[in-house]
Order: structure tokens, then sequence, then C-alpha cells
């Protein structure tokens, strides 16, 4: 994949970051302390899913992008290069704004913030402030928000909208949450939905109106 050296550069940043977290997420895990210290991970999409939301989104023309969970920056450095690439522009919210400044911080060193608006507070509020127009959206945020989400932005969605979910296969224990969210976006009118198995796992919808 194409990609300009300080775009390539952000990201093997995080890559390293990811491989240096490896070894103490899985000592929190062992000890049952997971929970307490989740905030301190990457926990990104990874980059098989990067590279797979990155192609999808530029299939579209200069598309309104919403990003639910921005995290460290490390999904939207992918979907803010593809804003760039096809006159886009991509919306990112997080409820931490020590996170969101990461991403910012981030985003400036690939050259992709002028492409970003960071929003910080409630997503489900936030979505319900946005206008109508979206074209493509990735849901990775706290799985019980996943079906508020999709009911906040499901009317403001337009015809060929994508959107792209994550962690419906792994982490297993958030199993249920996923499910109630994979039944609502296919149960939803001129909605088709598919999952495939890249990373921990993507429901790849497309809203047909």
């Amino acid at each position: 994949m194409s990609l300009d050296q300080a775009v390539q550069g952000v990201l093997e940043q995080y890559h390293q970051r990811m491989e240096a977290e490896r070894p103490r997420m899985r000592s929190a895990s062992e000890t049952g302390t997971f929970a307490q210290v989740i905030d301190e991970f990457l926990l990104p999409v990874g980059p098989e899913s990067g590279q797979l939301i990155n192609i999808l989104a530029k299939s579209l023309k200069a598309p309104r992008i919403l990003e639910l969970g921005t995290s460290y920056g490390y999904s939207g450095i992918w979907l803010a290069e593809a804003a760039r690439a096809t006159g886009g522009r991509l919306v990112t919210m997080e409820l931490s704004e020590k996170k969101s400044a990461y991403a910012r911080e981030m985003s400036k060193k690939a050259g992709l913030d002028a492409f970003v608006d960071f929003k910080v507070g409630d997503a489900v509020k936030m979505i319900e402030e946005l206008p109508k127009g979206i074209d493509f959206v990735l849901v990775d945020l706290w799985k019980g928000l996943y079906v508020p989400c999709l009911e906040a932005f499901y009317p403001k969605l337009n015809p060929g909208a994508i959107i792209v979910s994550d962690n419906m296969i792994e982490p297993p224990h958030e199993h249920e949450a996923v499910m109630r969210y994979q039944h609502a976006v296919r149960s939803k009118p001129k909605m088709t939905s598919v999952l495939v198995p890249v990373g921990s796992g993507l429901e790849i919808s497309r809203f047909d109106a």
C-alpha cells in the first residue's frame, strides 16, 4: 500500500508500541489486573484491519467519516489518510481527553491533522449533534455502546454508507454485547452486513437507501 513517509513513520511508532506492550498485557491478563490497567494500552484494530478500513474509505468519494472510539489514534491515522486521499474529512470521538490529545499529536506528526476533527465527550450525545450525511463509520468503543451509537448514527447515513465494527470475534468475554449489535445492525432496513475474520473480527455493513 502506498503511504507517504510521514504516515508510515507514525504507523511504525504505533507498531513498536504494540510490540512493547505485549508482555505487560499478558502479565496483566494472567494476574487478573487487566481491567485496572486497560486504558494504558493501545488496543488498536491492528495493521490488517487498518489497511482494510483505509481501502474501504478510499472507495468513497469525499466521504464524511465518523470514528467512534479514537483511543490513542491508530485507526484514525488510517482513516485520516483515506480522507486526505479522497477529499473527505474525519470526525473522531473519544471519552478520554488524554487519549484524544495523544491521537491529535500523532496525527500532526503524520501530517494529517488538517483532515481531522477531534471531539471529546459522550459519543451518543455528540452523534446526535452531527448533521446528516455520514458516509463511513468505524465503531470501536465500549461494546455496550455499540447499539446506542448505531441508533444515533443510522438516521444520518448517506446511501451507500459503510459501517465497520471491530472486536466482533475477540475478546470472547464481550461476545454477548457484540452479538446484540450484530442482530441490531442486520435488522436495520436496507442494511446488508457480513462478518469477516480480519483482526479481532469485523462486521462490515452497507446502507442502501
